[in-house]
């Protein structure tokens, strides 16, 4: 071949065909994060003796003429809170260093090698998943493949930097969907108890979904699809059918009532930001924009419980080891422990009239376009940030849009924009409780209109290539 593929189709297509072996797609990749890695900090463990293994079985059964699947050939990583055999699962702390490796891999890389796709290792992330950064000080940060000056996040960056086409990450309140923004790519957060969880380690578990990133919106529905189904394990994982969202993306936009998301979601945003929202509005042909209510209070109620469960959670560690947190995620954790146990309920009471709420609105509307940060990707080591007129602290607001939709757990497709010469924005495309295929729909339609066209999965490439 004299263009080595990119997307997953292509390479899924091109191995099941034969034009190149997966064993090819696998040391390429390899070679890539060998030579570039250090520069993003992506990979916290590469698994290359496994991917040549798992490559070379893909290529064994395509010489067997046995069937091969979706993701043939296709390498991923994986956010290092998924359980991978053979090594300890980090979840970004310096603590799980001396846990014992795992035992197994995790349901949904279970899928994913079933589908036919190839794992290169484990991806860097904020410690125990309380971050949005791409900050850690323990292994470093994951730097942003678009200006390595900027925050990412390791399962982001992977796949922005062309180490990788796909890769599988976790959102409490945002940890898919702004990465996505900050490094110009889709995501998937699906509903709240449509993926397995087992086999990773828990942030908040009433919040915790995992999910896909991709370059392309394609791809992002076929490693979706690839990882759907039930699992008994998990207890809040549905016991719904598995729903198909690839031969859905032809359907487009038509007959959808789409809306832009007003009031909280128009206020305390850079402008471009907002631009973005409006861009995709009007390439969808909507002008018409509903208020969520009560969106403040819904994004305060998510932080509460977010702080509350995941404190609990870690509290023995934080007696035995405090001094072995980041400071930064220890003090959050103690202040999580302070909090009163009435707020706490006040706040679960309030999720379910959110809940109701949004059922209402979207009797309206079958989809909601939402901006995914308040600002571009920021700084490396930056602090604080500007929201409407005040200085704020930059962690805990980053995620302002992503949690009101977290908090009930919606389906959200992240949309890339960019603009010429500048950083980009991500798009939250919101529809109600299992329909994931709306919103891969209309991120399809948007890929199609060239807000970021798939032409632009490259900079990552042509990073690389410079450095």
């Amino acid at each position: 071949m004299t263009t080595p593929p990119t997307t997953a189709r292509e390479i899924a297509t091109a191995v099941t065909n034969g034009d190149i072996s997966a064993v090819e797609v696998t040391r390429r990749a390899l070679d890539l994060i060998a030579e570039k890695d250090a520069h993003i900090g992506a990979f916290t463990e590469v698994t290359a003796k496994r991917a040549l293994v798992e490559a070379e079985a893909v290529d064994k059964r395509r010489r067997n003429g046995e069937p091969l699947g979706p993701l043939a050939g296709v390498p991923f990583g994986v956010k290092n809170l998924y359980d991978v055999e053979g090594i300890p699962t980090l979840a970004g702390s310096k603590i799980n260093r001396a846990h014992p490796p795992a035992t197994a891999d995790a349901v949904l890389i279970q899928r994913m090698t079933a589908a036919g796709a190839v794992l290169l290792g484990a991806l860097n992330m904020g410690e125990y998943a309380y971050d949005f950064t791409g900050e850690n000080a323990h292994y470093g940060p994951a730097r942003n493949p678009l200006d390595p000056t900027r925050m990412s996040g390791g399962s982001a960056a992977a796949v922005a930097a062309g180490f990788v086409p796909v890769s599988l990450g976790s959102d409490t309140n945002g940890s898919i969907r702004v990465p996505s923004a900050f490094c110009g790519l889709y995501g998937l957060k699906p509903t709240y108890g449509r993926l397995p969880r087992t086999g990773s380690f828990p942030f908040c578990e009433s919040l915790d979904h995992l999910g896909p990133f991709a370059r392309a919106a394609g791809d992002l529905a076929l490693c979706y699809d690839a990882v759907q189904g039930t699992d008994d394990r998990d207890p809040v994982c549905a016991k719904r059918p598995v729903a198909l969202t690839v031969p859905e993306l032809a359907k487009g936009a038509d007959g959808l009532r789409i809306a832009v998301a007003g009031g909280y979601f128009r206020k305390d945003a850079e402008p471009d930001a907002l631009a973005a929202v409006d861009r995709a509005a009007e390439a969808l042909g909507t002008s018409r924009v509903i208020d969520i209510p009560d969106s403040a209070r819904a994004r305060a109620s998510a932080f509460l419980i977010t702080n509350a469960e995941s404190s609990a959670f870690h509290l023995d560690r934080l007696r035995r080891q405090a001094e072995d947190f980041d400071p930064d995620t220890r003090d959050r954790f103690l202040a999580g422990a302070l909090l009163p146990a009435s707020w706490y309920i006040a706040a679960q009471r309030f999720r379910r009239q959110f809940e109701e709420a949004m059922h209402k609105v979207f009797e309206e509307c079958d989809v909601l376009l939402a901006p995914s940060t308040p600002m571009s990707a920021p700084l490396l080591g930056q602090k604080t940030m500007m929201l409407g007129g005040r200085e704020v602290p930059l962690r805990a607001n980053i995620g302002i849009f992503t949690q009101p939709i977290s908090f009930i757990g919606l389906p959200v497709a992240a949309v890339p924009v960019r603009h010429a010469g500048r950083m980009p924005y991500g798009v939250q495309v919101i529809s109600k409780p299992w329909r994931e295929d709306l919103c891969l729909r209309v991120a399809s339609v948007l890929e199609a209109a060239r807000l970021a066209p798939t032409q632009e999965k490259a900079v990552g490439l042509a990073w690389c290539a410079a450095h």
